[in-house]
C-alpha cells in the first residue's frame, strides 16, 4: 500500500477506530517510511492539543429538538407522497384546462356526469378491489423490508447507510427489519452507521419490546459517540428500566470520563 492510501487511515489510526489487520499495515508502513512517521507525529501533536480543548457541551433540549426534527421530516415526506397522489395530480389538470366558454363547460359538465355514473356502478365492486389491494401493498412492504436488510448486509458502509435509511422511510417495519436494525447496532463496524440506527430506532420507539432492548445494547457499546447518542436516547424516551444499564455502565473502568458524566445525567433525569 503506497503512502497516500496510508495517510487516509492516520485519523482512523489515532483514535483506535481501525481493525486490527488495518493497524498492523499501518505500523509495518510506519516501520519503513520515515516520511509518514513524522507527518504522523505532527497530527499526533495537533489531535492532542485539540483533546485539551474545552468542549462545548450541548444544551439538554437539543437532541430532544433533533428528534422532533425527525420526525416531522418523516411526516413532511408521507404529506409530500399523498400530495402527488393520482387524484391531486388530476384537481391540478383540470384547474388548469377547465374552459372558460359556457358552452364547452356544459358539454364538460354532462360528460363528467357520465363519467360519474360509470363511477358509481365500478365502485360497487370498490369494497372487493379495495380487499384485492390489501395483498399488493403487503407484498411491496416485505420487498421494501428485503431490499433494506440486504442493504445493512453490504460490505460497503454508505451502502448500510442506504439500507438505514430505507428503513426510516417504511411506516410499519417488520420484526426482521427492527432485528437487523438493532444487529447492525450492536455490530456494525462503522460508528456512523450505528449512529444513523440510534436516530432511526428513535421513530420506532412504539414497536412492542424496543425501548427495552435499547437499554440491553447500551451494554455492547464501545465507542463514546455511540454511547452518548444512545444515552441521549433511551433518556428521551424516559426508559426507567435503563437506570439499571445506566448504573453498570457507570461503574465500568473503561468508561471514558465524558462518557460517565453524560450517563450519570442520564441517570439523575430518569430516577
Amino acid at each position: 500500500m503506497n503512502c497516500r492510501n496510508i495517510k487516509t487511515m492516520f485519523p482512523d489510526y489515532l483514535i483506535g477506530d481501525l481493525s486490527q489487520q488495518e493497524k498492523l499495515l499501518v505500523q509495518n508502513h510506519l516501520a519503513d517510511c520515515t516520511s509518514c512517521r513524522s507527518e504522523l507525529e505532527s497530527l499526533s501533536s495537533v489531535w492532542t492539543k485539540l483533546g485539551v480543548l474545552p468542549e462545548e457541551e450541548p444544551g439538554e433540549r437539543l437532541r430532544a429538538r433533533f428528534y422532533s426534527m425527525l420526525a416531522a421530516y418523516k411526516q413532511g415526506l408521507e404529506q409530500e407522497r399523498a400530495a402527488r397522489s393520482w387524484g391531486h395530480a388530476f384537481s391540478l389538470w383540470l384547474e388548469r384546462w377547465w374552459p372558460r366558454r359556457p358552452v364547452v363547460q356544459l358539454g364538460t359538465a354532462l360528460g363528467l356526469l357520465a363519467v360519474g355514473l360509470a363511477a358509481g356502478f365500478w365502485l360497487r365492486s370498490a369494497p372487493n378491489a379495495a380487499a384485492d389491494m390489501l395483498p399488493l401493498r403487503q407484498e411491496m412492504q416485505d420487498m421494501r423490508a428485503t431490499l433494506a436488510m440486504s442493504l445493512l448486509d453490504n460490505s460497503s458502509a454508505s451502502e448500510r447507510l442506504r439500507g438505514v435509511n430505507l428503513s426510516v422511510r417504511m411506516d410499519q417495519p417488520d420484526e426482521r427489519l427492527l432485528d437487523s436494525l438493532l444487529q447492525t447496532l450492536d455490530s456494525d463496524p462503522s460508528s456512523n452507521v450505528r449512529l444513523a440506527v440510534v436516530d432511526a430506532l428513535y421513530l420506532f420507539r412504539d414497536h412492542a419490546g424496543m425501548r427495552r432492548r435499547l437499554s440491553e445494547s447500551l451494554s455492547r457499546q464501545t465507542n463514546p459517540l455511540v454511547q452518548v447518542a444512545l444515552i441521549d436516547l433511551i433518556v428521551n424516551l424516559r426508559e426507567r428500566q435503563a437506570a439499571d444499564a445506566l448504573k453498570a455502565l457507570i461503574e465500568s473502568d473503561r468508561l471514558a470520563p465524558e462518557v460517565k458524566l453524560r450517563a450519570q445525567q442520564g441517570l439523575e433525569t430518569l430516577l
